[in-house]
């Protein structure tokens, strides 16, 4: 937990921050909150209750019981996208589907606001590929000096190829081989 920093508040508070960082990075994050937020919106409507003055205004209609059950499954399935980022695709599908079931049964899909977040989220969580870790996206990668190069100039070849290439080119591969270890050994 970043043993190398003093101790204090703002190093905890760093260290929480980095460890959110890294846990955000391997799952599709934003996804869930767009689809979490789609079905509040979904869920809010048919048991809001507005009140002008002395007036309550409440919204009666049998939309209260599938809102209930499709913003329930729709919160569900944006939390199995954080907890379960390999279902990410299957929980994408789902929220598509009960993204566009809610348009007749709840409210129009929470007035169009619940269905629209919800399916951004559900696009993104089908959309979304694991990252690389740290140390293997190239950029952050920590290579000795010439190794990339060193790499590429190893010819490592079967059996099977030196027989597809004709023997005049097998002879000065063989030749260039046998100079490269004689300039080595010197």
């Amino acid at each position: 937990m970043g043993g190398d920093r003093p101790r204090g508040s703002r190093y905890r508070l760093a260290d929480a921050r980095e460890r959110f960082n890294s846990w955000r990075a391997g799952r599709p994050f934003l996804a869930g909150v767009l689809t979490a937020m789609g079905a509040i919106s979904i869920l809010y409507p048919p048991y809001a209750g507005l009140t002008i003055g002395q007036l309550p205004i409440r919204m009666a209609t049998t939309a209260g019981c599938g809102s209930l059950v499709i913003g329930g499954l729709v919160v569900m399935l944006g939390l199995t996208m954080w907890l379960q980022p390999v279902m990410h695709v299957f929980a994408g599908s789902g929220v598509i589907l009960l993204a566009l079931a809610s348009i007749p049964v709840s409210n129009l899909g929470g007035f169009f606001l619940g269905l629209l977040l919800s399916l951004i989220g559900a696009s993104l969580s089908i959309a979304w590929t694991p990252g690389q870790p740290a140390s293997a996206h190239p950029s952050r990668a920590v290579e000795a000096p010439g190794a990339a190069v060193t790499a590429l100039a190893t010819d490592v070849r079967t059996q099977d190829e030196e027989v597809a290439q004709p023997p005049s080119a097998t002879r000065r591969r063989r030749r260039a081989e046998a100079d490269r270890r004689r300039v080595r050994s010197d």
